[in-house]
């Protein structure tokens, strides 16, 4: 009971500039959430070695790819509109530990080996791609 007295007297306490404040944060954090989580997904993938683009594919396409690196070579798994580095020999395995890319604009690099991944939709994000 005395934890429901407590509960009563704190939202007497509020004002109308508090309850607006507070949907204002509100309505601006679910907004932003929908626009960073909200990126459409991608169409196709572009595959680089060592800063080159060695192959392009549609995402609706199952494949594999086996690209090769300064360190050797990295095994790209493209299936169900999604696409990974499933293997590499970079010695942390970053880029393997990413996961599955869907979504327009993600990428994954795998720097030791100079590979590297990127989704593409209808929209670049960006003008360029370097390491």
């Amino acid at each position: 009971m005395l934890a429901a007295n407590n509960l009563h007297t704190f939202v007497l306490h509020f004002r109308l500039g508090d309850i607006a404040i507070i949907l204002l944060g509100t309505i601006l954090s679910a907004l932003l959430a929908m626009s960073t989580w909200g990126t459409p997904t991608g169409t196709r993938l572009i595959i680089r070695s060592g800063g080159k683009v060695v192959a392009e594919s549609s995402l609706l396409e199952n494949r594999e790819f086996q690209v090769s690196g300064s360190l050797g070579v990295s095994t790209i798994t493209v299936q169900g509109g999604r696409a990974r580095i499933s293997r590499d020999p970079s010695p942390r395995q970053y880029c393997v530990k990413q996961g599955w890319l869907s979504r327009e604009g993600e990428t994954a690099l795998c720097l030791p080996n100079q590979v590297s991944l990127q989704v593409l939709g209808a929209n670049k994000p960006y003008d360029s791609f370097n390491y």
